[in-house]
Order: C-alpha cells, then sequence, then structure tokens
C-alpha cells in the first residue's frame, strides 16, 4: 500500500464560490478502451443533457487509456466539433489509473465519471453532484442496490455485484450499498488528498477509493438510479472478481496493520457536531463505550477459553494469572486502535505498560473472588469458579474502562493555532503524525 503522507490540511467544506466563464464547475470523464463505435453517440448524448439540465459550466474529458482501435482518432474529432470536450491519451491500459490521470490535472472543483455505454440514466448526474457543489458531502456515487433504485439486468450479473457487496460488508466493514456502479463523483479537494493513497489501477480503484474515504470518516451521499444492462460489456467478469477480491484483501490487511495514513483525512471539513463540548456530555463517549463494549465481550470469550485451556495443566491461580495476562495484552491492543482511534506502533509500548497496570487491578479481583470461593471450603465445580470469575470480570470491567479513558488513552484536547478552521485533534489521534 501506498504510505506516503498527504500534503497541507483540507479547508473546510463549503458551497463551491461562482466560477468565471471560463472554468468548469464539473468535470466528467469517460474512461475508454476501444469503444470506437459507442463514443461519439455517448458523448453527444451527454453533452446534450448537461447543457439542458446543468445550470453551471462543464467539461467531458474522454480518457483513452490504451486503445488499439479508431477510439483516439475519434475522441480528438469531438474535441475539435465540440468546444466542451477534451481528449486525453494514456499509453498505459486501467480505468482506475485514466482517472487518477485525468482527475489529479483537473481545475474543476467537482471531478466525476461515468461508464461509456451510459447504462445509468443521466437524470441522476445532477442528484449526484448537487451535495459536492454545496458542501453537503465529500463524495458521491450512483447505487443500484439502493430502496428507490430501477434496475434491468441479467441475474449473473445480479447474483455477483450483490455477493460482492457482501464481501465488503463483512471484510471490511463497508457501509456504501454499490462499490461498481460506474458512476461517481468527487470534489476535487478531496481527490488531491485521497488520491495518493489509492495503489490500484484498474476496476477496484473504485472500491478502494470508497473504502479508504469511508474508514477516513468523509461523508459518501448515494444516489438510487435507474440502470439497465449493457449486454455488450467488455468486461471480463471472472478476471475481474478475482483482481477485486485481491484487493479486497490488500486493502484489508494494510487497514488492519494500520499502515494507511488515514489520519490526516479524518474529519477535515470543519468542525464536526460530534466534536462539539457540550456541558454533561463526555466528549466521545457513547462511541468509546460501543467500541469498548464489544472488544470487552470478544476478550471476555478469549479469556475464557484461555482460562479452560490453561485449567487442564495448572491450578486455577496459576491458569487465572496467565489467562488474563493474555487477554489483557490483547485487550489493549484492541482497545487502542478500535475504542480510541490510536493508529500506528508510537507509544504503543507505554501504553501495554500502562494496561498492564490495569490488567494487575483486574488480576486482585478475579484472584481476590477465586480466595474467597477456595476459603468457602470443599472442592467448586468448574461451572461454579467460570461464574465467579464472569462476576468478578464484570466488576473489573467498569473500572478498566474508566481507567483506560482516563489514564490509558486520555482525551486531552490540543489547543488551537489561529486562523486554523479545522477542529483541534485529541493526543491519541495526535500520537501517531502519519
Amino acid at each position: 500500500m501506498r504510505t506516503d503522507s498527504s500534503p497541507g490540511t483540507l479547508p473546510a467544506r463549503e458551497h463551491l464560490p461562482a466560477m468565471d466563464a471560463g472554468t468548469p464547475v464539473l468535470d466528467v470523464v469517460i474512461p475508454v478502451h476501444n469503444e470506437e463505435k459507442d463514443l461519439r453517440p455517448c458523448v453527444r448524448r451527454l453533452r446534450d443533457h448537461l447543457g439542458r439540465t446543468f445550470p453551471y459550466p462543464f467539461r467531458i474529458t474522454v480518457a483513452d487509456n490504451a486503445s488499439t482501435d479508431a477510439t483516439a482518432r475519434e475522441s480528438r474529432r469531438l474535441a475539435a466539433e465540440f468546444p466542451e470536450v477534451r481528449a486525453v491519451r494514456l499509453e498505459q491500459k486501467g480505468r482506475g489509473r485514466a482517472l487518477r490521470t485525468v482527475w489529479s490535472a483537473s481545475d474543476a472543483p467537482v471531478l466525476a465519471y461515468m461508464d461509456v455505454d451510459l447504462s445509468t440514466d443521466l437524470n441522476a448526474l445532477l442528484p449526484l453532484v448537487a451535495p459536492l457543489i454545496s458542501g453537503h458531502s465529500d463524495l458521491a456515487i450512483g447505487t443500484r442496490l439502493g430502496r428507490g433504485s430501477r434496475v434491468v439486468r441479467g441475474a449473473k450479473r445480479e447474483v455477483i455485484s450483490r455477493g460482492y457487496n457482501l464481501i465488503l460488508r463483512g471484510s471490511l466493514q463497508a457501509r456504501f450499498s454499490d462499490a461498481q456502479c460506474g458512476f461517481k463523483a468527487i470534489r476535487r479537494d478531496v481527490a488531491e488528498v485521497l488520491l495518493p493513497l489509492i495503489e490500484d489501477t484498474s476496476w477496484f480503484f473504485d472500491t478502494e477509493m470508497l473504502v479508504l474515504a469511508e474508514r477516513a470518516g468523509l461523508r459518501i451521499h448515494e444516489v438510487p438510479v435507474d440502470w439497465v444492462d449493457d449486454p455488450d460489456s467488455s468486461v471480463h467478469l471472472v478476471r475481474t472478481a478475482t483482481e477485486d477480491l485481491k484487493g479486497v484483501w490488500r486493502v484489508g490487511r494494510a487497514l488492519a496493520t494500520g499502515s494507511l495514513p488515514l489520519d490526516r483525512l479524518a474529519r477535515p471539513f470543519g468542525v464536526d457536531p460530534r466534536d462539539r463540548e457540550v456541558r454533561g456530555v463526555p466528549q466521545h463517549l457513547p462511541r468509546q463505550l460501543l467500541g469498548f463494549c464489544a472488544v470487552g465481550i470478544l476478550s471476555t470469550v478469549f479469556y475464557l477459553l484461555l482460562y479452560s485451556a490453561f485449567r487442564t495443566f495448572a491450578g486455577s491461580q496459576t491458569a487465572n494469572a496467565l489467562a488474563l495476562l493474555v487477554s489483557a495484552v490483547a485487550n489493549t491492543a484492541a482497545n487502542r486502535r478500535l475504542t480510541f482511534g490510536v493508529r500506528g506502533r508510537t507509544g504503543a509500548v507505554r501504553d501495554q505498560a500502562q494496561g498492564l497496570v490495569v490488567f494487575g487491578i483486574g488480576l486482585a479481583l478475579t484472584s481476590g473472588s477465586l480466595a474467597a470461593l477456595d476459603a468457602a471450603g470443599g472442592e467448586p465445580a468448574h461451572s461454579t469458579e467460570l461464574a465467579v470469575l464472569v462476576a468478578a470480570n464484570l466488576a473489573a470491567t467498569v473500572l478498566r474502562f474508566l481507567l483506560l479513558r482516563a489514564w490509558v488513552f486520555p482525551d486531552r484536547r490540543e489547543p488551537v493555532p489561529s486562523g486554523t478552521s479545522h477542529p483541534p485533534r485529541t493526543a491519541t489521534e495526535a500520537r501517531d503524525p502519519r
């Protein structure tokens, strides 16, 4: 994965100002490869539609990526015929490469793309880009899987599309509904920072862009579209699906290891209402409680499994200490990343050391419970031991959360330098400068 830091800080999201007459507000890119037959009808139809319905200056960019037929010649003819059309030639194939190249060089504040087959009804174009112009959203996508979508396509593509999105939800926790619809838009200021983080140059480009944007806290607007399948599509389904799965694995591994510098993108556009200090409402408490509970449930199950395994060859106190030690290290690491949002290795040793102090308190509570059980006399059943340990762990959990939040991962706000419009970062967010 690319780990180069993105330059600068994104400005506050706001309504785009009125542009000069010669500067387009919207640049629609049509990436093509060997599309000499469909290119002219597509460009003419798109140009006519924008001329009738779009209230701002616009540009249509034909991005020919390594075509071997007459596509390049046809795109140059269109550019010569219509002043709103521009032709760009790339000598390497890849839709993602074409989009990155054109978007990176464009001067339009809103960038979009659509497939040359125009399977998506063009009436969705203005609803797609309007939230970006107004400053409401950072990216926008057309969705064929939304409640209001109307789609005509074969069963094979339907199964593949829904299956792929289920994979994204299960493996990358994606919340957007349709990663593959060739109908998307992004603000240029967002693209300038997000594009350098995207590695894929082909069909997985869209998915990678959306996953990184969502993980960075950017707002993605979805527009239900009317979509009719193109039976003559040149997309190779098996090869594309294989490359997509490889991309899912690569991005998932990078997110799990924290090797992506997403901190620079997190909540970049002005003050997030969740960052406001409201009297009587602790900062970030609801989100942290949910994360801590989820980690706690998994840690408790992990701990009980370890205790049962160690109990087969060790006494109850020894098994408890070993299980609690191993689960405490895993619990601190999980809470560090998932609950309190600390990324990277900086300060990890210190966090684990403080976590071990918290572990010691938990050990005292659980060991004391076992000692009290032994003092009661008799040989307690294994189920009784587990029940006592669960009760002790529940009591220790509350104290553990308070200590983690107030001592190990304190939410101290940094002072805001004068003249800045973005909210201050917490100490945990600032700990990893990537």
